[in-house]
């Protein structure tokens, strides 16, 4: 393993336990979609599709947030350990566990609030 390489699993773990931190202390609304690999994630370690866990571009890897499906009103926790989404439009790529818990791995994507997992954040989706 490189030093970089390194770094970004020791970061990933220690630096950011906190959820309200996590997400800013706001809640966020979006899409978001689900996928199901088994490479390394952006944390170094390896992608576990039912595990509950989720990619996003700028939260703090390790940092769990809360996100729940505004179609039917299911939410589950997730620790954010990967970089992505890569599609436009996307704002979270959830596990393909977390995304069936919620409800929508046969459609695909959904629409989603995004908070801090303590509950912390600052008003809702309409």
């Amino acid at each position: 393993m490189t030093i970089a390489a390194a770094a970004v699993v020791f970061t990933g773990f220690v630096a950011h336990s906190g959820s309200a931190e996590a997400a800013g202390g706001k809640t966020t609304c979006g899409r978001a979609s689900w996928y199901a690999l088994t490479s390394r994630t952006a944390s170094g370690e390896r992608m576990n599709p039912m595990a509950m866990t989720a990619a996003h571009k700028t939260l703090p890897l390790g940092s769990k947030v809360k996100v729940t499906n505004l179609n039917n009103n299911r939410s589950v926790v997730v620790r954010i350990n990967d970089r992505g989404p890569f599609v436009k439009g996307r704002m979270i790529d959830l596990s393909k566990g977390a995304a069936g818990k919620l409800g929508f791995i046969g459609a695909g994507h959904a629409r989603v609030q995004i908070e801090p997992a303590d509950g912390s954040g600052t008003g809702d989706c309409a």
